[in-house]
């Protein structure tokens, strides 16, 4: 095929590709290098998006991309059904070593929505339950199990009911926009106390399947739960004995800080939900729990024809390599604080930051109106505006007010003070 300039390949886009995949821009991505991408008519943006918290280490990193082409030389698919890969076995015993408690069995699948439905399905098949808890503002996915669990924005669902029966959503909690008018300070977890009113009013516990919580919440505004309300959660399904699933497809492999948003909390999950980063852009997600839920899953209850990609696989345990030998979690800690700070400071100069939050570098702000209210305005403008300047970020939350920032986690602070600098001018501009 000729090759077409960007007009001609926009035009065909608009041809043949389905509008139902909303983009946030119009630019064509021909090459990435660290925190950079290069467009087909030769600009230079500095992506703040990597992927949607997939490139934790830049775009094509040097070793993940010898590790690739290394085992394409050898073997790219031969079906995991048929037999076994060698580095997907490796990846299994790296992923037991490396994830919190007992979570030591594996089940290797492509995408998050994939790992989602994985998780659901094998706590379903331990407890021979139909119920589940999910929380308001959370985002699993796209596929039909997934979705009957997100709640990030009603737009997402509308059209595709029925959904899954018996998915119950709680309150998460959201201290910002606490619907209790509490403070951390004077909080009793009035939230949670509406799952044990679930159980008292709409369906018992021994009819609960799981209960499946992001240890921060992604898509529905980076919101970081108290500790406390954290650790209740596991008492509350352990005594109960409920599953507790985590998603960690957004959080997990440094993007907090730790391997794990779930070690901020000092709590285990009983199955843990994989994806985004473990493979460096790859597709690649896992559903790793409990040798009791994950051993009791019977040959053929579940099944995938590309998961634990040979390709895939070696890049990911390039990837862990590479994290620990260059001290990424350090880094990502360190440099998490001072962008952390470097946002706090912008909020005392501009009252349109309501909050910020986060953890590592997952880090948002929410911008508000000059009533506190959510101001969705205000962030379509500075989007535009650092659009044009070519920093670009993605928007989340509920109302779409949120602005998060997902930078590579092995970068330096004269990347976080180049786009700190675009997005200051940007408040100063435009708001």
């Amino acid at each position: 095929m000729k090759n077409l300039n960007r007009d001609e390949l926009l035009n065909a886009a608009k041809e043949h590709l389905s509008p139902v995949l909303a983009r946030s821009t119009q630019i064509i991505m021909e090459k990435g290098a660290g925190p950079y991408i290069y467009t087909s008519d030769g600009e230079r943006y500095l992506d703040y998006c990597s992927g949607i918290a997939v490139n934790n280490l830049g775009h094509c990193h040097p070793r993940l991309v010898a590790a690739a082409k290394k085992q394409i030389d050898n073997l790219i698919h031969g079906s995991f059904s048929l037999g076994y890969y060698p580095g997907a076995i490796k990846l299994a015993m790296k992923l037991s070593e490396i994830s919190p408690g007992d979570l030591s069995m594996v089940f290797f699948s492509n995408s998050g929505a994939e790992a989602v439905e994985g998780a659901l399905k094998a706590a379903r098949w331990k407890t021979q339950r139909p119920g589940i808890i999910a929380f308001r503002g959370a985002f699993h996915g796209r596929t039909m199990g997934a979705l009957s669990v997100t709640s990030s924005r009603a737009g997402f669902r509308e059209n595709y009911a029925p959904f899954l029966p018996s998915v119950f959503h709680a309150p998460y909690p959201y201290c910002f926009r606490c619907p209790y008018e509490k403070s951390e300070d004077n909080c009793s977890l009035q939230c949670l106390a509406e799952i044990e009113r679930l159980f008292e009013t709409i369906i018992p516990p021994g009819d609960i399947a799981s209960i499946i919580f992001e240890p921060v919440q992604g898509e529905g505004g980076y919101i970081v739960p108290p500790v406390k309300y954290v650790q209740s959660l596991r008492e509350l399904a352990g005594r109960h004995k409920i599953p507790l699933i985590f998603d960690e497809i957004q959080t997990g492999f440094g993007r907090t800080g730790k391997m794990f948003a779930a070690e901020h909390f000092n709590v285990t999950p009983d199955i843990m939900c994989l994806g985004k980063a473990m493979a460096g852009g790859f597709p690649l997600s896992a559903v790793i729990g409990t040798r009791d839920i994950m051993g009791d899953w019977t040959p053929g209850a579940h099944g995938t024809t590309f998961g634990a990609n040979p390709v895939s696989c070696a890049v990911a345990l390039s990837a862990l390599e590479v994290m620990e030998e260059d001290n990424v979690l350090d880094n990502c800690r360190k440099m998490g604080s001072y962008f952390k700070s470097e946002l706090m400071a912008l909020k005392k100069e501009f009252p349109v930051i309501g909050d910020v939050r986060g953890l590592g570098l997952m880090l948002a702000v929410e911008l508000v109106d000059d009533k506190g209210k959510p101001d969705k305005s205000a962030t379509e403008k500075i989007t535009g505006y650092c659009l044009e300047q070519k920093l670009l970020f993605f928007n989340c939350g509920v109302y779409k007010n949120c602005i998060r920032f997902i930078t590579p986690l092995n970068i330096d602070s004269s990347v976080i003070d180049e786009g700190l600098k675009i997005f200051r001018d940007a408040l100063k501009n435009v708001t």
